[in-house]
């Protein structure tokens, strides 16, 4: 197979090269996966480098999402979920190959309709919005969320279930591109969060000027956030892509009764396996009714393996919006 093997920490992603290994060998309980599309994540940029709190040991394929076919089953299970052929989508380490074994619940079937590339982001970014907003923020009909970075993976799913729930969404973005998008995704205010006073702003687009009863922040903007929280809102935070750890004004936490919340979606596999399946049964929901779809970067194409160096460049400069997913041909050639 084709793939790329981080035998040494790199300084960036372009100096990602792509080489000729060994066909894995799937153990008993795993299935072998052919991958015909595989999405780029933050957290490979500081893995590559050595930074991340998950490193394998080296040598090791870089890339955790995916999206292909299944080419063999676990030998372990009698009645497998799925059966060669199968197309599924899903996460386990080695996601920048051609072939990648993955065990059953890390896998799920490709939606009806959905192609390999709208597929390969789902496993990470759908689920972190869906229970952040369901599960951890409990969002009603008739709510004002306010979603920040609202451009970038979590975000855009954020924005879908949002609107799929009844709310009015409030997105932030950082340039007129990506404030473009999220309303193209249903945002009904799309406010540029480097303009200062955006936190007024965004409290005079609710009823009576009373602020958001949700905010959804994967950034780390909880101070500023809580000026335009109304009272008894609800705060989630899913991460901190600004690179700051905010202390946080607990006194303003008080007096207006607000609720902080985290959302660490990678533990509810340990900690309750039942809220994944529930999870995902909401999220299936919605994609049959048409009201989730994929939020691929579609401004370019990226091409072949040799093309994930560019499209992780492109994500760590934030020129890219969604999730930035690059196309695998299987074959002996790198390019479609």
């Amino acid at each position: 197979m084709r793939a790329i093997q981080v035998k040494e920490y790199v300084k960036g992603p372009e100096d990602l090269t792509v080489t000729t290994l060994p066909d894995p060998t799937p153990s008993p309980d795993t299935y072998l996966i052919a991958i015909h599309a595989t999405a780029t994540n933050f957290f490979d940029l500081l893995q590559i480098r050595g930074k991340y709190q998950h490193q394998p040991p080296l040598p090791w394929i870089a890339g955790a999402e995916f999206s292909g076919v299944v080419l063999s089953t676990p030998s372990s299970k009698t009645v497998p979920k799925f059966k060669k052929g199968d197309r599924v989508f899903g996460s386990s380490q080695g996601g920048y190959a051609t072939q990648v074994c993955a065990r059953e619940e890390s896998l799920m079937p490709v939606p009806p309709g959905w192609g390999y590339l709208e597929a390969a982001g789902l496993m990470v970014t759908a689920p972190t919005s869906y229970a952040a907003l369901v599960n951890r923020a409990n969002i009603q009909k008739g709510d004002h969320v306010l979603v920040h970075a609202a451009a970038g993976g979590v975000g855009l799913a954020a924005v879908q279930i949002a609107k799929a729930f009844g709310a009015t969404v409030i997105a932030t973005a950082g340039s007129s591109r990506k404030l473009e998008v999220v309303r193209r995704f249903g945002a009904d205010h799309a406010i540029d969060y480097n303009k200062e006073g955006w936190a007024e702003e965004v409290q005079k687009l609710t009823p009576n000027g009373k602020g958001v009863d949700i905010v959804f922040d994967p950034v780390g903007m909880v101070n500023t956030s809580l000026k335009c929280t109304a009272w008894g809102g609800r705060i989630v935070i899913i991460g901190f892509t600004s690179g700051n750890i905010e202390k946080v004004a607990m006194n303003k936490v008080l007096l207006k009764n607000i609720s902080l919340v985290g959302l660490h979606w990678g533990t509810y596999s340990k900690e309750q396996p039942a809220t994944v399946a529930e999870v995902w049964k909401g999220l299936f929901q919605l994609m049959k009714e048409g009201t989730f779809k994929g939020t691929v970067y579609t401004d370019r194409e990226f091409l072949g393996l040799e093309q994930v160096g560019v499209a992780l460049g492109m994500l760590g400069r934030r020129e890219t919006w969604g999730k930035v997913v690059v196309s695998v041909p299987q074959g002996t050639g790198s390019k479609l």
